[in-house]
């Protein structure tokens, strides 16, 4: 945003439109390297060490993952000199639902994160944000070395609607990040304006 710099945080005027966005996910997908990133203040995280006694429950193979979160992820982020949103990531493991169900009270949509190399793991995530009535924008996260495909392709094996977004994003890139949640704020602006039949 013009005006603002990563060490000086926007102030908030009181005046501005909030929204609370989901960024969900499965395991390892880059929520919390999103969230982070974007946060235009120093973000809430509660990531724990990974250890031994989850090498059955949670991916082990993943040579630069060696934390997880466990709660939570909580950033804030001006989208518009008059729209602010505040950011909340969800832990991935199926084992968190509770958890990533509590955080979507009152979210006005998803960011729906994933990795083409563990497409299988999104299925759970995208199933339980669609039985919470949440809208979402499916973003893929372009990992280094991750296969691409053609979009059709993707939404074809994961089902998704015509009208849900599916954007390829570097939650790494700042700008690449933003836009993907560009897209989402659209698609939910286009889904209120559009008349209830």
């Amino acid at each position: 945003m013009p005006g603002f710099t990563d060490s000086e945080p926007p102030i908030l005027r009181g005046d501005e439109r909030t929204a609370k966005i989901l960024v969900a996910g499965h395991f390892a997908a880059g929520k919390t390297t999103l969230v982070h990133g974007l946060s235009q203040i120093a973000p809430v995280s509660t990531e724990e060490v990974m250890t031994s006694a989850g090498a059955d429950l949670d991916h082990t193979d993943l040579p630069a993952k060696n934390a997880t979160t466990v709660a939570m992820d909580f950033g804030r982020l001006h989208l518009a000199d008059d729209l602010v949103l505040y950011l909340f990531g969800a832990p991935g493991q199926p084992r968190f639902f509770n958890i990533l169900t509590d955080l979507a009270r009152g979210a006005l949509g998803a960011l729906v994160l994933t990795d083409t190399r563990r497409l299988d793991e999104t299925y759970p995530i995208l199933e339980r944000v669609e039985q919470l009535g949440l809208p979402y924008t499916v973003a893929i996260n372009a990992f280094d070395g991750a296969p691409t495909y053609p979009e059709a392709r993707l939404r074809e094996v994961m089902a998704l609607d015509d009208r849900t977004p599916l954007v390829t994003c570097d939650a790494r890139d700042k700008k690449s990040a933003r836009n993907a949640l560009i897209i989402l704020v659209r698609h939910l602006v286009t889904l209120n304006s559009e008349p209830t039949r």
